[in-house]
């Protein structure tokens, strides 16, 4: 019988993946399955050009998706880890850019509904405590050196 290793490292990052995995698989839902209602909250932040709102609000919900199924595997860490710091950054500037523009918009994170709350200072904090594990998973993966939860074990 093989003996497992499980340090405080490799629960840490265990633990940050599984988070990471079922927030991005948790958001992806809603967008999924209305991609219109999604496609309004993408234009109501006034960011992108209009060419760029259908395509946004058709892909981003079904890289979340996969994001969220290779964290909870464990399989391109590299890739993965990447991504998602981008896509939280990004999502979290968005939220900041809109708040200091004074726009009353939802969201659109985890719902397309109307009756989504407008972001406000909680949803970039709520956006902020995600990218705690995400910089945790990039420093585990990029710049530790003795990153043994990527190792295959032998």
């Amino acid at each position: 019988m093989k003996k497992t290793n499980w340090n405080y490292r490799s629960i840490l990052f265990l633990f940050s993946r599984l988070i990471l995995g079922c927030v991005f698989i948790y958001a992806c839902f809603d967008k999924i399955l209305h991609p219109a209602a999604f496609s309004k909250a993408v234009y109501n932040y006034q960011i992108l050009p209009d060419a760029f709102i259908n395509l946004t609000a058709i892909v981003l919900p079904w890289l979340e998706l996969v994001l969220g199924f290779v964290f909870i595997i464990g399989i391109w860490m590299h890739g993965a880890v990447v991504i998602s710091n981008l896509l939280l950054t990004m999502f979290t500037v968005a939220l900041l850019f809109n708040l200091a523009r004074g726009l009353d918009i939802s969201c659109g994170c985890f719902s397309t509904s109307a009756m989504e709350s407008s972001a406000n200072i909680w949803t970039v904090l709520q956006h902020g405590l995600f990218l705690v594990p995400a910089v945790y998973l990039l420093f585990m993966v990029y710049f530790s050196r003795n990153c043994d939860v990527l190792k295959p074990k032998t």
